[in-house]
């Protein structure tokens, strides 16, 4: 059609957050770009086309922190709504939670994390760790899926 403008709304980003849970502690990388920018988060990031959630999962964590995994279930979704100057919404990203078991490697930040390492689960809390939004609780979610799928 000639003459014609079409405008094409802006869609969510689907993304990804790996949930390693190992020995009681969170594997968390501290962000080194926004929108959570110098807080700690699970490694994540966005999916690729063709690429599925367990596959996208996996990538990202050996990328952002070097420690190899296997994925397991998602754990739940997240909409992350990044608000723009004028107050609207700039951007609209559906994270996906995965459960990875941790399968070797020692934690390094790479790729767009500044750092990564291991943090005990009964010291995540918003008031101690800058940290992104319910680390804290996606963490002991996936702890207690963990322990039901171990049968203890």
């Amino acid at each position: 059609m000639t003459g014609q403008a079409f405008f094409h709304a802006p869609a969510p980003v689907p993304a990804v957050i790996a949930v390693v849970i190992h020995d009681g502690q969170a594997l968390l990388v501290r962000r080194a770009n926004p929108p959570d920018a110098g807080l700690w988060g699970f490694p994540g990031g966005k999916i690729d086309f063709g690429e599925t959630v367990a596959n996208a999962a996996t990538r990202e964590l050996l990328e952002e922190t070097g420690v190899t995994g296997e994925a397991q279930e998602v754990i739940t979704t997240l909409d992350i709504l990044v608000p723009s100057d004028d107050g609207g919404i700039r951007q609209h990203y559906v994270l996906i939670a995965v459960r990875c078991r941790w399968l070797s490697g020692s934690p390094q930040g790479g790729d767009d994390a500044l750092e990564a390492r291991w943090f005990p689960i009964a010291d995540l809390r918003p008031a101690s760790l800058p940290m992104s939004a319910d680390v804290d609780v996606i963490a002991r979610r996936a702890e207690a899926m963990g322990r039901q799928a171990n049968g203890s």
